[in-house]
């Protein structure tokens, strides 16, 4: 009787040895600044099905939509930590940190989707330097549509905008507010649609899905389609995290982050026109700058890239000194 007890107790025992390695599943959280109806939070859901199917459940991450989880500024520093396995930033957020991060909000560098396709693929290896520095991984990165300018007033220069109350939410943007003289206030975008009801901001700089998630067109009228600079968030995941999957998983997050990638880009292009639409039938105006406005801002973006070459080291400012070589090789010859 003991016999058999034993028996059936080992077989048991090494039965379920050899199921729970299959049965296992791993947890990851995403956080993410930014709605869940957003097109970036959109992508990243379906990335995180993308990885569920191909892993058959064996890893599965939860979005944790419109920074409910942590704050914009504060998911970085979670995933480095360990506190999220995974999660969604705003490069330009992190201009303080490191010069690769700050290339990211230089207005008028590189200022449509080519553009912003030909310095990603040049900033990517240098990126994952950093990171990985910091033990991390980039394992995706979609552009935001370009930048314009929402303001409450009509503006045909810098000079119309000084004085304004001007949401700063990166180093950026905060040093464009102290370059045309207006009152930058930190707002991150979650907290938005809140400024813009009390008037706490009253013009921001930013892109048409920014305006359309947080109701802008309820508070203000004029966007100036000023196609400044394409800001791209990036999902990074801690590498011990990443390093704890087993092969076939690890290529399951990056075949999917591949496919997120690639899709991320399609859809911000075709969501850029939807956006002004969308803005437009809700009751904003979209302007082209005037020639003005446009040579101001373009004198800021030069100010904002000489600044940053002056402390960017010789590994990032080769990164720019490629990009102009690549952008310069695409124009037109001139006849």
């Amino acid at each position: 009787m003991l016999r058999r007890t034993f028996t059936v107790s080992f077989t048991a025992l090494i039965f379920g040895a050899a199921l729970s390695p299959a049965m296992a599943q791993t947890k990851w959280d995403l956080p993410a600044a930014y709605p869940a109806s957003n097109f970036h939070t959109e992508n990243l859901t379906q990335f995180a099905a993308d990885v569920d199917k191909a892993t058959g459940g064996k890893l599965k991450i939860t979005v944790h939509a419109n920074a409910s989880l942590f704050k914009a500024n504060e998911i970085k520093r979670a995933v480095q930590g360990g506190q999220a396995q995974i999660g969604e930033i705003l490069l330009a957020n992190f201009a303080n940190e490191a010069p690769i991060y700050a290339l990211d909000g230089v207005p008028f560098l590189a200022s449509s989707y080519d553009e912003a396709k030909v310095l990603y693929d040049l900033q990517r290896p240098v990126l994952d330097k950093q990171l990985g520095g910091q033990g991390m991984k980039l394992l995706f990165s979609v552009p935001w549509p370009p930048q314009g300018i929402y303001t409450k007033k009509p503006i045909n220069s810098v000079a119309d905008m000084r004085g304004i109350k001007w949401r700063a939410y990166s180093p950026a943007t905060a040093k464009i507010a102290e370059l045309i003289g207006a009152q930058p206030v930190t707002i991150q975008a979650a907290e938005l649609s809140q400024a813009l009801a009390t008037g706490v901001v009253e013009s921001y700089m930013s892109s048409g899905s920014t305006g359309y998630d947080s109701k802008t067109y309820e508070h203000i009228k004029n966007w100036y389609d000023t196609q400044a600079w394409l800001p791209k968030n990036a999902v990074i995941v801690n590498r011990k995290a990443f390093d704890a999957l087993d092969k076939a998983s690890q290529d399951a997050v990056l075949k999917a982050a591949a496919d997120a990638e690639a899709r991320g880009w399609k859809i911000s292009m075709e969501k850029n026109d939807w956006y002004k639409q969308a803005l437009t039938e809700k009751g904003m105006t979209i302007h082209r700058p005037h020639a003005k406005l446009k040579h101001d801002l373009k004198q800021v973006g030069d100010i904002m890239l000489s600044d940053w070459e002056k402390t960017a080291g010789a590994e990032n400012a080769a990164v720019v000194a490629a990009f102009k070589k690549a952008i310069a090789a695409k124009a037109p010859a001139k006849n």
